[in-house]
């Protein structure tokens, strides 16, 4: 054994192995008593209930279509429009407003008494709009039209209509249903990107701005007499995800109790475990976020220098953000499967049904195995940038400078 290994070593013993966990009681006390952390996340619950609250009332409310109608046959037509949307579990509910002619019908629609009308002329019937047309009279109410159309020219041929339509039933079966409303799994696709997105930068800045303003003080040389500088990141890392990973398990529990409050609890299950490999997977990627967040910190000076040595975290983490949210089909897959990434991408694809019951295994053993070569790099250029307090360092130069 050299020398110099031999000082190390007794140096290293002369400290106690459990300092980390001194640090990780002061970083997490530090944000418990944060009163902006406390109160940005109290908002961020609240936000959460009330926009599944405001999305299940809205998904729940029937619109209601005004339509003015010119002679007996356009009010019946207008009444059977209402019965083909709810035959197609549409919450469309359409409102005949009975009109002197085809003149006063425009007027009504001109002046916003209605949202269409209805009149007949050679040949059919013409629906009348304002400024755009109502999808839902455009939908419903014309084929309403060319079912009243159909029985008045069945009657005249002597025969009915479901003799007209005999042999043309239709059936949809689907070979691989998905256990989750697609637009649903389009929604928590979303949220996990966003909840990666905010906790990453809340707490991932936290930790850059914290080993920065140490340096700056120089604070960091009392600190690292005291405490190993490998023991201080540590702490810092264990501190910040236990934090993150807290206050991300709240937010989706507060998300779960929200769809099962609008009435989504018969696809709870399966959005809940995709909730749970997320959070599973943000545990084991945020500690290689973590700890790239502290090189950050590390290699600043100053706190304007962290505008540079974290870009390049602050477009990875936007980069994320992006793919969970527009990433699909094959793309999606592969992505999956790539460390960082996979943190929201692999969640998504088990909430939209399309990855097999194995797949986040080998996925997360390869995050994992990602997050250990990641933390031991940050770990040497941490030690050998953060008593480095005359210039800003490059990772090359850091990992120049001897131990």
């Amino acid at each position: 054994m050299s020398e110099r290994t031999e000082v190390k070593a007794q140096a290293a013993d002369a400290f106690p192995r459990d300092l980390w966990l001194i640090v990780t009681q002061r970083e997490v006390g530090v944000k418990l008593r944060d009163r902006n952390f406390l109160i940005s996340t109290l908002i961020t619950v609240v936000v959460i209930a009330a926009s599944l609250t405001i999305s299940g009332i809205m998904a729940n409310r029937t619109d209601h279509v005004q339509v003015a109608t010119a002679g007996p046959e356009a009010g019946q037509i207008v009444a059977a429009a209402t019965g083909l949307a709810d035959a197609a579990g549409k919450k469309v509910a359409f409102e005949a407003h009975p009109a002197a002619d085809t003149a006063a019908v425009e007027a009504q629609v001109r002046g916003g008494a209605v949202d269409a009308g209805l009149v007949p002329v050679d040949g059919g019937w013409r629906l009348i709009g304002k400024s755009a047309k109502n999808d839902n009279a455009t939908t419903y109410v014309t084929a309403a039209a060319r079912q009243f159309a159909m029985q008045h020219n069945a009657a005249a041929a002597g025969t009915s209509l479901d003799q007209l339509a005999r042999g043309s039933a239709m059936s949809y079966d689907l070979l691989a249903p998905s256990a989750v409303d697609p637009g649903l799994s389009k929604v928590v696709a979303f949220a996990f990107a966003f909840l990666f997105y905010l906790s990453s930068i809340l707490f991932g800045m936290a930790i850059a701005q914290s080993v920065v303003e140490e340096k700056q003080n120089r604070i960091v040389e009392i600190l690292a007499s005291a405490i190993p500088v490998r023991q201080l990141l540590i702490g810092k890392v264990i501190g910040n995800t236990v934090m993150a990973l807290a206050q991300l398990a709240l937010f989706v529990g507060a998300g779960l109790i929200g769809l099962t409050a609008i009435g989504k609890g018969d696809q709870i299950t399966q959005i809940a475990g995709a909730a749970g490999w997320f959070i599973v997977f943000f545990l084991v990627g945020f500690l290689a976020l973590a700890s790239l967040w502290a090189v950050a910190g590390a290699l600043a000076t100053r706190t304007e220098d962290l505008q540079s040595t974290a870009t390049p975290l602050s477009m990875l983490v936007m980069a994320v953000l992006f793919a969970g949210i527009f990433a699909k089909g094959v793309f999606l897959t592969v992505i999956s499967f790539v460390p960082i990434v996979s943190i929201v991408a692999m969640p998504s694809r088990v909430a939209q049904g399309t990855a097999s019951w194995w797949e986040p295994l080998p996925a997360l053993a390869i995050m994992i195995a990602a997050t250990y070569g990641i933390i031991v790099l940050a770990e040497r250029i941490y030690r050998r940038s953060l008593l480095q307090t005359q210039r800003r360092l490059t990772i090359r130069q850091a990992l120049a400078v001897e131990d």
